[in-house]
């Protein structure tokens, strides 16, 4: 497995901005034409904590998570590993990191939600140990969400 840099930093940073700018046209490609119902879920604010990943200074991935109304949990959003990219182990990275950092911030269970067009997605959650659980939140009743979650150390 490649070896990147993982920088934590906020919601407002420009790689972050560039690098979900490149995931939502994925998923409009993935989803059409349900994706417009999606992107509102899918909004960070100032409470994301942000993981962008680099190899040689380029930006390559991010993640990040938030936190959920029920306390003790974090959500896992807007995980995306550029194209070119993909198969390497960055994504891995970039999750385990997001998941130390919500343990130190006494976040107790990762949530996450994604969809049924992303089978590469569902592979690497599962994987980790994400274990799936009934559709939560906004995606109760959304057929084409994968809802997982896992206790984190």
């Amino acid at each position: 497995m490649n070896t990147v840099t993982l920088i934590r930093t906020t919601a407002f940073d420009p790689v972050f901005q560039k690098l979900i700018a490149e995931l939502d046209q994925d998923l409009w490609i993935r989803y059409q034409p349900y994706q417009a119902m999606y992107d509102g879920f899918n909004q960070v604010d100032e409470s994301a904590r942000v993981v962008v990943a680099y190899l040689d200074g380029e930006p390559v991935g991010c993640g990040c998570f938030r936190p959920m109304t029920d306390p003790g949990y974090a959500e896992i959003k807007r995980m995306f590993v550029h194209p070119a990219c993909r198969g390497r182990g960055y994504a891995t990275q970039v999750l385990r990191e997001l998941e130390r950092w919500a343990a130190e911030e006494d976040f107790h269970i990762a949530r996450l939600e994604t969809g049924d067009q992303q089978p590469e997605a569902i592979a690497l959650y599962e994987k980790v140990g994400y274990g799936r659980i009934e559709n939560y939140g906004p995606y109760v009743g959304l057929a084409a969400s994968v809802c997982l979650e896992k206790r984190l150390a």
